[in-house]
């Protein structure tokens, strides 16, 4: 049985998501190491070090697994393409269906494609399939609060900031507060993108 909505490719201009592929574990490593700084402190600790954790093997098992949480309907990972060239990835994890029908949303991206929109705009998607297709009615970004760029990019998006979460989660290192936004299905009646679009800056 596979998830609703799942598999999926997205896409507006420049931008495409799509399932995590078998030949981007490459690409993937080298990106992944080459913004080990803009990355490393937002990410959950780990007793291995960054190459370790970033090697071509290692996102072909997590690409596996994140392929049995999609068929299973927990999970909608998707990779981020800017022109053509992998630059981070997108998931919606942990999602529940039932009463709930919530998700947690969580992203990534590429240092050189930051400040671009390119972020925002496949959260966006993500956020417009997970409401339609995927059948979702709430996502939930937890974001830390010294991370300013996400901060904005889930403002920029309208999602409403819930309250601290203290000691959330076990990042770089250390137990860290996160700040709970919420997104929910009928937020924005003409679909998340387009809330984006009228909302950015000229």
């Amino acid at each position: 049985m596979l998830h609703p909505g799942w598999p999926a490719e997205l896409g507006h201009g420049d931008v495409e998501l799509h399932p995590l592929r078998r030949s981007d574990a490459d690409a993937w490593s080298r990106l992944r190491r080459e913004n080990e700084a803009w990355l490393s402190p937002w990410e959950p600790s780990a007793p291995a070090g960054w190459a370790q954790r970033h090697t071509p093997a290692v996102y072909r098992a997590m690409r596996r697994a994140a392929g049995r949480r999609a068929r299973l309907g927990s999970s909608l990972p998707f990779a981020i393409r800017h022109r053509g060239r992998l630059v981070g990835q997108v998931t919606v994890d942990n999602v529940v269906r039932g009463a709930l029908r919530s998700g947690h949303l969580g992203y990534w991206i590429d240092r050189a494609a930051a400040g671009q929109g390119v972020a925002s705009l496949a959260v966006a998607l993500v956020c417009d399939h997970a409401f339609g297709p995927a059948g979702l009615h709430r996502l939930q970004a937890d974001v830390r609060p010294e991370n300013g760029p996400s901060r904005r990019l889930v403002q920029r998006l309208g999602f409403t900031e819930e309250g601290l979460l203290r000691s959330y989660l076990d990042i770089d290192g250390a137990w860290r507060d996160h700040l709970a936004h919420a997104l929910l299905a009928d937020d924005h009646p003409h679909g998340v993108l387009a809330h984006w679009q009228r909302s950015a800056p000229a």
